[in-house]
């Protein structure tokens, strides 16, 4: 049996470390306020794995973006590694601006980012 064996989705289903943990905590507040969760975003999250049908249907209840926020970044502390990168993944897709939050020195970077870095290289 390899890792390529392995559905990506149970990969690292470790809990998250302290460093992903505090990311979470010490930006909670821009990330409650900035995050758009529109139902693009939300439908998205369903589509990698991150929430299910059941928690989509849920949030979308939710009438406050704050308060729907609240709810996603409340899935995202109590959920795995690979939980995380499918958020950070979704995130940096939608909304790129806030990936910086979340990671270390915003190593996810969109194509475009990358293409333009090169571009400055030549």
């Amino acid at each position: 049996m390899s890792l390529s064996d392995i559905p990506a989705d149970f990969r690292d289903a470790r809990p998250l470390d302290e460093a992903r943990k505090h990311a979470i905590t010490a930006n909670r507040a821009h990330l409650l306020d900035r995050i758009i969760p529109d139902p693009t975003f939300v439908t998205e999250l369903v589509e990698v794995g991150f929430i299910t049908g059941p928690q989509e249907s849920h949030l979308m209840n939710i009438v406050q973006p704050r308060d729907r926020n609240d709810k996603l970044l409340e899935f995202l502390a109590r959920g795995s590694v690979a939980n995380f990168d499918k958020f950070v993944q979704v995130l940096s897709r939608t909304q790129n601006d806030l990936v910086p939050r979340l990671t270390n020195r915003g190593e996810i970077l969109s194509l475009c980012d990358c293409f333009m870095y090169n571009m400055q290289l030549y």
